[in-house]
């Protein structure tokens, strides 16, 4: 008796416990469930993509950028009110990721915060135009990572890692080194809101399954592409001063205001990581390629391909966080650099305008 009694001590916490992660769990998936019901408050520039595509429920779709590009129409299944809540969260994500847009106190915007480390990531800062970057006339641009073209791939082939990789697994890729993040589940709400987004991208554009589009992807730039002086780290550095900095700053952390990165980091630990496709030390072609196609703001298509290189190759000498394929005194290494650097640079500076006050008085 005394020692079914002790026994059933022990029992009584541990089912407890256990109810009450059940509880949780429940609570949980229903303010989930009331959020997937609840009316999407859109940000501006997702309003404004939305209308232009005139997202509605219907039983058929017809996009209105086919009829004014080609003259033509083309019906489609359409939308239910439960897909157009679904493409609109896809669609604030992609621009407001961090959720700074979103109504103070509210939850009503789903963001991909619990996935990201970094404080500045944001989808549209490498997929601009919220996912379909287009110029004046309406024309895709060539190597604008365009959302929709990349939906199309379905399963694409990554030369690298040498895998097959489908849309959802090339979203958790960005959390994980674009982000500095965790990876989400493949069924996680955040995966499929994106995903609907893309898909409905694809059908706005009359895009074709398995169609390799120009602005799927970055438009890469490679040594063969330049004068092959090399890239260079001081004629990056010094490219990076005249015409990067004054937006991303003189160590390339960022620019905060109010709390809200204006312009994100490319160094230090709200930047991306060394695995990053971005880090030019990985792989040579892709943050030239983006740099040369997008940068600098307001005057894109000024860099020349070696110039865009230098600047890349410059920039991937700034400490930032290691990725999951360094070792931990790589990881070591980084997270000390991103400590004193900064507080390095900021001293070397302050000596440097004492000196340039004494010279002038």
């Amino acid at each position: 008796m005394a020692a079914t009694t002790a026994n059933l001590l022990k029992t009584i916490p541990i089912v407890l416990v256990l109810g009450g992660l059940y509880l949780l769990a429940e609570m949980m998936h229903a303010e989930r469930e009331t959020l997937r019901q609840a009316a999407v408050d859109l940000t501006p520039a997702c309003n404004a993509k939305l209308q232009e595509y005139a997202l509605r429920a219907g039983e058929h779709y017809r996009s209105p950028y086919l009829l004014k590009t080609t003259g033509r129409t083309r019906e489609l299944r359409g939308y239910s009110d439960e897909d157009i809540r679904a493409i609109q969260r896809g669609c604030n994500i992609v621009d407001d990721m961090q959720g700074h847009k979103a109504k103070s106190g509210a939850r009503e915007r789903w963001n991909a915060t619990r996935f990201s480390r970094s404080s500045h990531a944001n989808c549209v800062h490498c997929h601009r135009g919220v996912g379909d970057r287009q110029d004046a006339a309406g024309n895709r641009l060539v190597g604008s990572s365009g959302l929709a073209a990349s939906w199309v791939m379905a399963d694409m082939y990554d030369r690298f890692t040498g895998l097959l990789l489908p849309y959802e697994l090339r979203q958790m890729q960005c959390y994980i080194n674009s982000s500095n993040g965790y990876k989400p589940n493949a069924a996680d709400d955040l995966i499929r809101d994106v995903t609907a987004y893309s898909r409905f991208l694809a059908a706005a554009l009359d895009l074709k399954i398995g169609y390799r589009y120009p602005e799927q992807g970055m438009d890469e730039v490679t040594a063969a592409s330049t004068l092959r002086r090399g890239d260079d780290y001081v004629r990056g550095a010094h490219e990076y001063r005249k015409s990067c900095a004054p937006c991303h700053g003189p160590q390339g952390l960022g620019t905060v205001v109010a709390g809200r990165a204006v312009y994100p980091a490319l160094a230090g630990p709200e930047s991306f990581t060394l695995d990053s496709r971005m880090h030019f030390a990985r792989i040579n072609t892709v943050m030239p390629g983006f740099i040369c196609r997008n940068m600098p703001l307001g005057r894109e298509g000024t860099l020349d391909p070696q110039q865009c290189r230098d600047i890349a190759y410059y920039i991937s000498t700034l400490p930032r966080p290691a990725g999951d394929r360094q070792s931990p005194l790589a990881a070591a290494w980084q997270q000390l650099m991103m400590t004193i650097m900064p507080r390095l640079t900021k001293y070397a500076e302050s000596l440097g305008g004492n000196d340039a006050q004494q010279t002038a008085n």
